[in-house]
């Protein structure tokens, strides 16, 4: 294993005295368990003080909304053990499911509000009378621990989260550009594919970070509407560079792109604009927007194949322009605004609200479920038994069944954890029942716990030790608890010990029978969610923005790609492309806006939205019959939007007609003008 770096070492020096200044507080204070404020200051830290100062928060709010849960809950059924226990799973599960229809780190609050209730009322339910007394114990000591970590990693050598923000932002526009220049090369380049699949992730992954811009202590916290602005102008550059790409090769294959050096000028023009970086001097775009308008064939009533896709081409290549013109100007007031006042025209811009992002509702039950069923469980075993350890089991058994619900199959992490925890029982054991006995000062603690907790807090600031070196931490820390109730005996520390690897592998069980799903199973539910979305779209029944629309497809791209790598060699996974479903989506909210403009060529795009809405609920499972139906719609309505009148409204509503063409059926012979008799086909 390599040295800890700085880093490393600056965090888990923090992170332990941090620790350490909580658990002395709380034994000044006198509250009941000192460790319970420990393991907090652990859980919150963060390397940079934005996260730490965000996850604190949350946590003090989830604690907070468990602890009242608690209060309520408890004497409510006091009597009635299954009844409690009933009415604890049930706030697990609901807890878990409304943290699951938040993709942001926000989702930890009610996540945490949910287990919480059970780390305090399993271990208290046989003395009721108290529960309020211990709720508010937890509360007090949960609050003592994130307000030193708080403290500690925001004024000792705090770790601005902004440059880490801003260079997930350049790397995201790194890899717009050269994505840029590899769709429009003169040939072609297969480099695009993996450069879309980073610039997914990355506006997903910046989407995840900017939670915490508001809690960081770098001037970037007043930059985050500029910010999620410029990740919708990279969401929206997905679909247009992939349709561009696919509108190059279609002129390619028509050989009307070789011999053509206007167009192969200015797309070396656009590819060398786009290029430029955030240190150079823009250049004025406007050049190139006159350049493509003057290469945009005139639609007319006998407008061909090769000049609707040429027109479609140019429209994307506008677009195209627009959004990199507005993410240049964007990055340059991002760099103002974080070394001092944001420019005007940054601070007021609409954004995409966060529930823009794909939710499965359905995956949020079933995980909702599993955690009920694996509470449940755990309390039925404990009632039955008797055993009077026994209510780690069901509070562990909740405990794993919310940290790894995101997962596709959470197995291997609960059993990571489990096998970790199992390691940390020696040193536990040496730690509770031959260290702490001979400690006699505060001073000899803290020089006692120090070997062990700053080498495991230098593996948790390190992501490739973090899933090991936490549960062997949270092992530790839960032994040590046993001094506070003043049972750090051998045979109270087994029966602990027993009680919570129990219920770690009772969460294996139950999760592995309810929850558990695979990578494939995954990539076909999100690529449904998206035919569906479509579907809708198709019938009028909700029609995003598309802005909003782009987000969400983005998103499920940015889902999708590991899943389909995982999934290995599905005939089904391997025909589906998410990315020509999102260019269609955007086509189709293109002519939903242009409808009311065309006048008698609304009944036609009517009848095309129609059949997209048929043909996307059908899928995967669409005959040729009813392609070849779908094809003549959408010909139908080529030929009478091309003969409406010339206006911007025919010209938007033609390219978002090619494009639909072109990405349902590349392979279908060109469009006619005009009908083909069946006589001329014989």
């Amino acid at each position: 294993m390599k040295l800890f770096s700085k880093a490393e070492v600056l965090f888990s020096v923090k992170s332990f005295t941090a620790a350490m200044l909580a658990l002395y507080l709380a034994m000044r204070i006198g509250l009941p368990r000192p460790f319970w404020a420990l393991m907090t200051a652990y859980i919150v830290g963060a390397p940079f003080s934005g996260p730490t100062r965000s996850k604190a928060l949350y946590r003090f709010g989830g604690t907070f909304l468990g602890a009242f849960a608690t209060v309520l809950i408890v004497p409510a059924f006091a009597n009635s053990p299954e009844l409690l226990s009933l009415a604890l799973a049930l706030w697990v599960g609901g807890c878990l499911y409304v943290s699951l229809l938040d993709r942001t780190p926000r989702s930890y609050l009610m996540m945490l509000a949910g287990y919480t209730a059970g780390l305090i009322a399993f271990p208290a339910v046989n003395d009721p009378g108290t529960i309020f007394d211990i709720a508010l114990a937890r509360v007090e000591e949960i609050l003592l621990g994130i307000t030193c970590a708080t403290v500690v990693h925001s004024l000792v050598f705090p770790q601005s989260f902004g440059p880490v923000m801003l260079a997930r932002l350049d790397n995201a526009l790194r890899d717009a550009r050269n994505w840029i220049a590899d769709a429009l090369a003169p040939n072609g380049d297969s480099n695009s594919t993996g450069d879309r699949r980073k610039l997914a992730g990355d506006i997903t992954e910046l989407r995840m970070m900017a939670v915490h811009l508001p809690f960081d202590t770098s001037h970037l916290r007043w930059t985050g509407n500029a910010i999620h602005a410029l990740q919708e102008r990279l969401a929206a550059m997905v679909p247009m560079l992939s349709a561009i790409e696919d509108r190059l090769l279609a002129l390619r294959q028509l050989g009307a792109l070789e011999d053509n050096s206007r167009w192969r000028t200015l797309l070396a023009d656009i590819t060398a604009w786009a290029g430029t970086r955030k240190d150079e001097a823009p250049h004025d775009p406007q050049g190139l927007r006159a350049a493509i308008d003057a290469l945009a064939p005139q639609p007319s009533r006998n407008s061909s194949w090769l000049e609707l896709v040429q027109l479609n081409l140019a429209a994307r290549l506008r677009a195209l322009v627009d959004a990199g013109a507005e993410a240049q100007t964007l990055r340059r007031c991002i760099g103002k605004g974080a070394s001092g006042p944001l420019p005007p025209e940054a601070r007021h811009l609409p954004g995409v609200p966060a529930n823009a992002l794909h939710l499965d509702r359905g995956m949020a039950v079933v995980s909702s479920l599993a955690a009920i069923i694996a509470t449940l469980a755990g309390c039925a075993f404990w009632i039955a038994t008797g055993w009077p350890s026994g209510a780690a089991m069901p509070m562990m058994a909740a405990v794993m069944s919310c940290f790894f619900a995101t997962q596709d199959d959470p197995v291997p992490f609960i059993k990571g954890f489990l096998v970790w925890t199992i390691y940390s029982v020696p040193l536990s054991a040496f730690y509770l029942l031959a260290v702490l006995p001979a400690i006699h000062s505060f001073e000899m603690l803290v020089l006692a716990c120090a070997p062990a907790f700053l080498v495991l807090g230098a593996l948790i600031a390190r992501p490739s030790t973090f899933g090991r070196a936490m549960p062997f931490l949270f092992g530790i820390g839960g032994t040590l608890a046993l001094q506070d109730t003043n049972t750090a005996d051998a045979a109270s520390f087994i029966n602990s010990t027993l009680a919570q690897l129990a219920g770690l592998a009772l969460a294996v069980l139950v999760i592995g029978m309810f929850r558990s799903v695979s990578a494939g199973w995954t990539a076909r539910r999100l690529l449904r969610a998206g035919w569906k979305e479509l579907a809708t779209m198709g019938a009028g029944r909700q029609v995003p923005s598309m802005p909003e629309f782009s987000a969400r497809m983005v998103d499920r791209i940015a889902l999708l790609t590991p899943r389909l790598a995982m999934a290995g060699a599905q005939q089904d996974l391997q025909a589906a492309d998410a990315l020509v479903d999102l260019r269609i989506g955007l086509n189709m909210t293109q002519l939903l806006a242009a409808r009311h403009e065309l006048g008698r060529s609304q009944a036609a795009l009517w009848a095309l939205l129609e059949h997209l809405s048929q043909h996307f609920d059908a899928r995967p499972h669409v005959d040729a019959g009813e392609n070849a139906h779908l094809l003549a719609s959408i010909d139908n309505a080529l030929r009478s939007v091309s003969a409406a009148q010339t206006s911007t409204a025919q010209r938007d509503a033609l390219a978002a007609l090619a494009g639909i063409r072109r990405d349902l059926f590349p392979e279908a012979p060109p469009y006619q003008p005009s009908p083909v008799l069946e006589k001329e086909i014989r």
